[in-house]
C-alpha cells in the first residue's frame, strides 16, 4: 500500500506531539508544525507560525502530499484576565494562534486533501460550549473552529471529510499537577490522557460516514450536573 501523509500542527509538545509519534510509529509519513522545533524520530519538522499567512505558505511548500491534516496548534493556556483588561493584541494572539491558524491551514491543504480524498480533524474544546471566568478568547477561537468544521465539512465534501475533537482536561506535559480530586471528579473517575485524544482522531481519520461533527473526549464532564456543596 502506498504510504499516508499527515500533517500535525502544534507538533512540538502535548497532544500534538502525542498524535505526531503514534503516527510515524504507525507507518505514517509525518510532517510535523510548530513555532518550537519538533524532534521526534520518524517526523519531518517544520517551523512554523500558524497564525502568520506566510509562514504557512512557506512551510507548505515542503509538503508534497497530505491525507490527513489536523489542526492542534494554539496557545494553551485559556485564562487572559478580566474582558476590561484584555488588549486587542493579546486577543489576536490567542484568536490567531487557534481559529485563524486552523483556517489557514485548511485552505493551505485543500488541493492536496483533495487529492487523496482526505480528512481533516480539527482541534476544539469543551470550552466552546462552557467557559471558566476570563477565557473570552480562547473561549471564542474554539466556539469558531466548531462553526469552522462544520461549514469546511459542507463546502469540501464529499471529497474531504471535516470533523472535530473537544477535548476536555487531558494530562500533558506542563498540565500534570493534578490532585485525586482532579481525577474523581470525572465521571470516568480519572483526567484525559494524550492516548485518549489519539484514539478519537484514528477514529475520525476513518469513519467514511462522519463529517462535520464534534466528538467531545472529556470523561463525561461536559454531561455532569454540578452543584455547589
Amino acid at each position: 500500500m502506498e504510504q499516508k501523509t499527515i500533517v500535525v500542527t502544534g507538533a512540538a509538545s502535548g497532544i500534538g506531539r502525542g498524535i505526531a509519534a503514534d503516527y510515524a510509529g504507525a507507518g505514517w509519513r509525518v510532517f510535523g508544525l510548530d513555532v518550537d522545533e519538533v524532534s521526534l524520530d520518524g517526523v519531518t519538522g517544520i517551523v512554523c507560525d500558524v497564525g502568520d499567512e506566510a509562514s504557512v505558505a512557506a512551510a507548505w511548500r515542503g509538503i508534497d502530499a497530505c491525507d490527513l491534516l489536523v489542526n492542534n496548534a494554539g496557545l494553551a493556556d485559556p485564562h487572559r484576565g478580566p474582558v476590561e483588561d484584555l488588549s486587542l493584541a493579546d486577543w489576536r494572539r490567542v484568536t490567531d494562534s487557534h481559529l485563524t491558524g486552523t483556517f489557514l491551514m485548511c485552505r493551505a491543504a485543500v488541493p492536496l486533501l483533495r487529492k487523496a480524498k482526505g480528512a481533516i480533524v480539527n482541534m476544539a474544546s469543551t470550552r466552546h460550549a462552557m467557559s471558566e471566568p476570563h477565557s473570552e478568547a480562547y473561549a471564542a477561537s474554539k466556539g469558531g473552529i466548531v462553526a469552522l468544521t462544520h461549514a469546511l465539512a459542507i463546502s469540501l465534501g464529499p471529497e474531504v471529510r471535516v470533523n472535530a475533537i473537544a477535548p476536555g482536561w487531558i494530562v500533558t506535559d506542563g498540565w500534570d499537577d493534578l490532585r485525586d480530586v482532579d481525577h474523581a471528579q470525572h465521571p470516568v473517575g480519572r483526567a484525559g490522557r494524550v492516548a485518549d485524544i489519539v484514539g478519537a482522531l484514528r477514529y475520525l481519520a476513518d469513519a467514511a460516514f462522519v463529517t462535520g461533527q464534534v466528538l467531545t473526549v472529556d470523561g463525561g464532564m461536559t454531561r455532569k450536573m454540578i452543584y455547589a456543596d
